[in-house]
């Protein structure tokens, strides 16, 4: 029997009787041309980017880094899975209000 824990709180979960959720993230570095003089109009270069990425097996290819392509799974129980969704980026609650300063 395959086990699983939620990546978030380290619960076990039954697989059989439980829901799971799966989190996919892909983080890559984003293109931004320098100028637009030295672009030639006729090239998508983020087409072509897509592409070579599209084309490289991540794991075999010494040419993509860690610091320029990701992808990351996560296996995550429901109430993990309310909390992921509702804050997918980790912000603490405190700064989501903008109190005066009276």
């Amino acid at each position: 029997m395959i086990h699983f824990t939620c990546d978030l709180c380290g619960r076990e979960m039954d697989a059989e009787n439980e829901l799971r959720f799966v989190v996919k993230l892909e983080v890559y570095a984003a293109y931004d041309p320098l100028a637009q003089d030295d672009v030639d109009e006729d090239r998508d270069h983020l087409q072509e980017i897509h592409e070579i990425l599209e084309r490289a097996d991540v794991a075999e290819c010494s040419e993509i880094g860690e610091d320029v392509y990701q992808q990351l799974r996560f296996d995550l129980c429901p109430e993990c899975r309310k909390r992921f969704v509702k804050n997918p980026l980790g912000r603490k609650h405190a700064e989501q209000f903008d109190f005066s300063q009276n």
